[in-house]
């Protein structure tokens, strides 16, 4: 849904990981230290996928799915620190972005017969240490809808921490993050409009009923119109965590709605939606 275009003299390195093409956009005069800090990004995004994804066999979210009530359990502290963002944007986002919803998304994403499974039990996130207590069953950790953002925030702060300059990193076409003294045109087209905007130092994140809209739940008790999700929106956010969660959140809101979150500024920049033939950006309210 987003691409770059007329983008700065960079190397790319590709990895495929976590369902989707990781692009690294690196600006820099040695190549041959961009390729070895490229190599070391590759590394980190197989271990985060390996902590992150509740798929991965032995990994931290798996671990906490299988908790029994009164078990508590050690994580890493990668896992730790993606569940504390989680945490917050589910507040900052009044619940519609929630990352323990993983029975409803599993329901949905199979095609399961019956109705969605309700959502029940308790987990704590321990406040000042990497550790996970099942306080009652039934919650299911799924950080799909923050992971690759997260990841993106952390290759992000490795190759700044190394003096890479500049760069644009993508988790597929849907999460950008551009970090250092470069600014990354971006293309965000719709069926009949395309908007250009200037990314630096911000996240974009794009979301849409063609794309992810089936997969997107609310929380219990919260009546949406599937009809009249937006076809397209995109999200302009201070880092990829913030960007990936708000993509998913308002989808699930009347445009009214959203232009109040954008006034509230909390990790939130821009919105943009196609409306019509037209892309429009939010004005808030």
């Amino acid at each position: 849904m987003t691409e770059p275009t007329k983008i700065p003299k960079h190397l790319l390195i590709t990895h495929d990981a976590m369902k989707t093409t990781f692009a690294m956009r690196l600006c820099g005069d040695d190549e041959s230290e961009l390729r070895g800090l490229g190599t070391e990004c590759i590394a980190m995004i197989d271990e985060l996928e390996r902590k992150l994804s509740r798929y991965a066999e032995g990994g931290d979210v798996q671990r906490i799915n299988h908790l029994k009530a009164g078990e508590s359990l050690n994580i890493s502290e990668e896992c730790y620190a993606c569940l504390r963002e989680a945490m917050e944007m589910c507040l900052i986002t009044g619940r519609l972005f929630d990352p323990t919803l993983g029975a409803p998304i599993e329901h949905r994403k199979t095609d399961a017969p019956g109705d969605r499974p309700e959502v029940s039990g308790q987990l704590m996130v321990h406040p000042d240490r990497a550790c996970v207590s099942c306080v009652t069953e039934g919650r299911v950790i799924d950080l799909g809808g923050i992971g690759k953002g997260f990841t993106l925030d952390r290759l992000a702060k490795f190759l700044h921490e190394w003096g890479v300059v500049g760069g644009l990193l993508s988790s597929g076409a849907s999460t950008h993050l551009a970090f250092g003294d470069r600014t990354w045109p971006m293309d965000l087209s719709g069926d009949h409009d395309v908007k250009k905007i200037n990314l630096r130092n911000a996240a974009l994140s794009a979301s849409g009923t063609s794309i992810q809209g089936a997969h997107i739940i609310p929380p219990d008790g919260w009546e949406v119109d599937e009809a009249a999700m937006p076809k397209r929106l995109w999200v302009v956010s201070p880092d990829g965590s913030a960007a990936d969660a708000w993509s998913t959140a308002l989808m699930l809101m009347a445009p009214d709605e959203m232009a109040r979150c954008r006034k509230s500024g909390k990790r939130l920049s821009a919105i943009y939606v196609e409306e019509g033939t037209e892309i429009i950006e939010l004005a808030p309210l």
